[in-house]
């Protein structure tokens, strides 16, 4: 029997399934899933950058649009989050309110860490000899002293210790003196790709107290486009000039 009999002798027809309304189901659910997730990761920046517990109101005052109800859940979630990851941080809910903190097992941790000395930063002695290296090199020691006037063997030292500056071989005149260039790692701090980016020298000797971090050195050092010099180890070098 076909639809149209079926519709005479007044049997019930087969209905179509109704799909729609579930993939619009599906498809809400999808949303509020992403709009959590997205709330989620923006209440986590705002207690991040706070250093002081956000209370409740004023989270939901940058929020705007978002009910109390609603956003307690949403932190209670992210608080959940943070605790099930095992994460170093926690959220946590005090008395003024919501925030972010260390792990009270990671304290002697972070008490070593306080311990720890930054780095000092280059004076401005140490500052002007390695701009006379960076715009000279490779250069040796007697030039560098001619340039500033004043003996620079501290001064090198303290360079090589924090890695801006290394040994690129020896000038071939008599006494073969130690030539020096900076590294790859002089490159970093100061945000560069390769030397023909060095500002004026002007500019460069009011840079490096903010590009101070110790990072790796790769062997091998590139001076400029101009010319590359082999790297000299201190038990390749004669003994007829020390180290400074």
């Amino acid at each position: 029997m076909d639809d149209m009999d079926k519709l005479e002798s007044g049997e019930p027809q087969n209905e179509a399934p109704m799909t729609e309304p579930a993939a619009e189901g599906e498809e809400s659910a999808r949303l509020q899933a992403l709009e959590e997730r997205e709330l989620k990761a923006i209440l986590e920046s705002l207690l991040f950058v706070s250093a002081e517990p956000v209370p409740l109101e004023r989270l939901m005052v940058v929020l705007g649009t978002v009910s109390k109800s609603e956003l307690k859940q949403v932190l209670q979630s992210l608080r959940e989050d943070f605790d099930r990851e095992g994460r170093g941080l926690q959220m946590v809910e005090l008395a003024g309110g919501y925030q972010i903190v260390t792990r009270a097992e990671h304290a002697p941790w972070i008490k070593r860490l306080a311990k720890v000395k930054a780095s000092p930063k280059l004076s401005r002695s140490a500052m002007e000899s390695l701009a006379i290296i960076a715009y000279k090199q490779p250069i040796v020691r007697a030039e560098i002293e001619q340039i500033r006037g004043v003996e620079v063997s501290t001064v090198l030292r303290t360079l090589l210790e924090r890695k801006l500056i290394r040994m690129v071989g020896r000038k071939d005149v008599p006494g073969r003196p130690i030539m020096y260039g900076t590294t790859r790692l002089f490159l970093q701090q100061f945000g560069l790709s390769d030397l023909s980016q060095l500002p004026p020298l002007r500019e460069f000797k009011e840079l490096g107290e903010a590009e101070q971090a110790m990072l790796p050195v790769e062997d091998g050092l590139q001076i400029g486009e101009r010319e590359t010099v082999a790297t000299a180890s201190p038990d390749e070098l004669p003994e007829s000039e020390s180290l400074p």
